[in-house]
């Protein structure tokens, strides 16, 4: 890796250790430090999810226009602001535009991150920058969640204020590392003719590869992401009669997979299909919600029930470090030169998407009817294979097969070299 590099993978540390500290007791902190009730709870993060929605899609025109690095910038501002003034608020209004700073902030983080992380590397080593981004988000959620679990305390305001600072000193100490880094000049909207920069949306959306992608992702993170503290969480406990305590394990044990396989995971997948790499997820989350069938429908002990519900969250992890070497790569090999912040942008609007919606429909679903809960998203994982199928017979032989490009420019190159030789003989 390159300084600028190494510096973009501190960011995503930090940005993610910060997060960790509060996104796990934002709502208890609304509710019943502050004593706002669960419906102004409720709504805070409801705003988050409108706030992305919102700002993404200027987000991506900005980041084509400007580059990555100044509106990463003014996002971590934006978030620190939004993170120390929520620590501090003490009203509903106060809490809800705290929130809203925050949550667009940290919205716009992740598209110029990931358009900084494609700029800064090569076809050949790109899927391992962005299975090393997803490893340290990881990391760093599970280590912040870790350390402010331990910090805050319901019965003083005072520790969810330092909770608060904190995480908004992690984006301020941010914004100096990613100052230092001096990215490689890359296409920008203002280098190419005006007509391509009016018809950005246009031509993403004439992209018939990159919206079937889109459609894949809204179904990936609606049913794996969008499932997690919502309704996969409330069927464990309803259904499986899942103690608190279990449900924490099997939230570790999702991190801990991550951590732990990401790396033996990417040397399996670096030399496979990508659409085939989707497709194996597909059926890797579907014997996750079978497992999740058997803890709360099958009959039987406690102990089995709640080791079929812990592994799967491990098998929806497994999925996860599958995916994170394989789709953020394929967005940028779809992205037209000079357009990945757009496409990154229109990518990460689709994951929000999808993270709004899920707890929506999944939430009263799985407290309420159990069987039809797990048949639903039984479906959708099989439906992930099949879409991924669809989409790669749409990839060209490089998207799909990134190595083979490699291949190619291996021989050109060895051909190059020999050529002047036969000459001179």
């Amino acid at each position: 890796m390159g300084a600028a590099m190494r510096r973009i993978h501190v960011g995503n540390a930090l940005s993610a250790f910060g997060l960790g500290f509060t996104v796990p007791y934002l709502y208890v902190y609304v509710a019943q430090v502050r004593g706002l009730g669960a419906m102004t709870a409720g709504l805070v993060l409801a705003v988050f999810a409108v706030a992305a929605l919102i700002v993404l899609p200027f987000a991506g025109r900005a980041i084509v226009r400007r580059g990555p690095l100044p509106v990463l910038l003014a996002a971590l501002v934006l978030a620190a602001l939004g993170a120390l003034s929520l620590g501090l608020a003490g009203g509903a209004a106060s809490v809800l535009l705290s929130a809203a700073a925050l949550g667009a902030g940290q919205a716009v983080m992740q598209p110029a991150l990931a358009t900084m992380i494609v700029d800064c590397s090569s076809a050949d080593t790109r899927s391992r920058a962005f299975a090393m981004q997803f490893f340290l988000q990881n990391l760093g959620l599970g280590v912040g969640g870790l350390i402010g679990g331990h910090l805050v305390d319901t019965t003083r305001v005072s520790s969810f204020t330092l909770l608060f600072a904190i995480e908004a000193l992690m984006f301020l100490l941010l914004v100096g590392v990613m100052a230092t880094v001096r990215m490689p000049h890359s296409p920008r909207m203002a280098d190419a003719p005006a007509r391509s920069a009016k018809g950005a949306w246009k031509q993403l959306l004439g992209n018939r590869a990159m919206v079937q992608l889109c459609v894949l992702g809204f179904v990936l993170f609606f049913a794996c992401y969008g499932q997690f503290e919502s309704g996969l969480s409330a069927y464990g406990v309803e259904a499986a009669g899942i103690s608190t305590s279990a449900l924490g394990t099997a939230l570790a044990a999702n991190t801990l997979m991550i951590v732990v396989a990401q790396f033996a995971v990417l040397k399996l997948v670096e030399r496979r299909r990508r659409s085939r790499v989707i497709a194996a997820v597909g059926l890797i989350w579907a014997v996750a919600w079978l497992a999740a069938g058997y803890a709360g429908l099958g009959h039987g002990s406690q102990e089995m029930a709640t080791a079929a519900f812990v592994s799967t969250y491990a098998l929806f992890g497994l999925g996860e470090a599958m995916l994170s070497p394989t789709v953020a790569p394929l967005v940028a090999d779809l992205a037209p030169e000079g357009l990945a912040g757009q496409y990154n942008s229109a990518f990460a609007l689709v994951k929000q998407l999808a993270l709004a919606v899920g707890p929506a429909v999944g939430g009263p679903l799985g407290a309420s009817l159990h069987a039809p809960y797990i048949v639903t998203f039984l479906l959708f994982s099989l439906s992930i294979t099949v879409l991924a199928l669809r989409l790669g017979r749409r990839l060209t032989a490089v998207q799909d097969r990134p190595w083979t490009g490699r291949e190619s420019r291996v021989v050109s190159r060895g051909q190059a070299a020999a050529e002047p030789v036969t000459a001179e003989a």
